[in-house]
C-alpha cells in the first residue's frame, strides 16, 4: 500500500503547538482577554485518539493487501500445477486407448502380447485416475485461494476507506484548532465516527 499522503503525527504536533502558543499568548494578556475555549482542550486528545485508530487501520489495510496478493499467487501456482496434471492425465488416457486398440487388433494372432497390452492399458487407466484426482484437489485449492483473496481484498478496501475518513477528520480538527471554529471539529468527530464504523465492519 502506498505511503499515506497525510502525516497524522505532524498534524497532531501542529495542533498541540498551536494550543501551547495560544495559552502562552493568553497568559501575557490582560485579565479581560477571552480565555481559551474549553472544547479546544479536548481537540488535541481526540485528534491523538483518531491518529492511533488511523495508524491501526492503515496497518491492517496493508496487511490484508499483502495477504490477498500471496493468496492470489498461491492460486495461480496451483492452477498451473492442475493444468500440468490434466495434461498428464490426457497423455495417460491416450496411451491407454492406444494400448487397448493394439490389443484388440492382435488379439487373435498373438494372445500373450494382447494380454500384455491390456494390462498396460489398465495400468495407464489406474495411473490416470490418480492423476485426475490430484488435479481435482489442486483445482479445489485454487478455488479456496481465490475466495480467500477476494475476502482479504474486501477487508483491505474497507480499511483503506476508514483510513481516508480518519485522515480527513484529523485535517478538519487541525483547521478547527487554527481557526477556532468548533463546527469544524464536530464535523471531524462525525467523520471519524463513520471511519471507525467502517474500520470495525472491515474486521468482521
Amino acid at each position: 500500500m502506498p505511503e499515506e499522503d497525510l502525516e497524522t503525527a505532524e498534524l497532531k504536533e501542529q495542533i498541540d503547538q498551536r494550543l501551547e502558543d495560544h495559552e502562552h499568548h493568553a497568559g501575557h494578556h490582560a485579565a479581560g482577554t477571552p480565555a481559551l475555549p474549553s472544547w479546544l482542550r479536548y481537540l488535541s486528545l481526540s485528534t491523538a485518539v483518531i491518529a492511533v485508530i488511523a495508524a491501526v487501520a492503515s496497518l491492517e489495510s496493508g496487511s490484508s493487501s499483502n495477504e490477498a496478493i500471496l493468496e492470489k499467487s498461491e492460486a495461480m501456482l496451483n492452477q498451473s500445477r492442475a493444468s500440468d496434471q490434466w495434461a498428464f492425465y490426457q497423455a495417460k488416457s491416450l496411451k491407454a486407448t492406444v494400448s487397448e486398440g493394439e490389443g484388440k487388433i492382435i488379439a487373435d494372432g498373438k494372445p500373450e502380447l494382447a494380454a500384455a497390452l491390456a494390462a498396460e492399458a489398465k495400468r495407464y487407466r489406474t495411473e490416470g485416475e490418480e492423476i485426475k484426482q490430484l488435479a481435482g484437489e489442486l483445482e479445489h485449492k485454487v478455488a479456496e485461494s481465490d475466495e480467500r483473496s477476494r475476502e482479504l481484498m474486501h477487508h483491505h478496501h474497507q480499511y483503506a476507506i476508514a483510513v481516508t475518513l480518519l485522515q480527513i477528520a484529523i485535517a478538519l480538527s487541525a483547521i478547527a484548532a487554527l481557526t477556532r471554529r468548533k463546527p469544524l471539529w464536530l464535523l471531524g468527530m462525525a467523520t471519524s465516527a463513520v471511519g471507525l464504523a467502517i474500520f470495525l465492519r472491515g474486521m468482521l
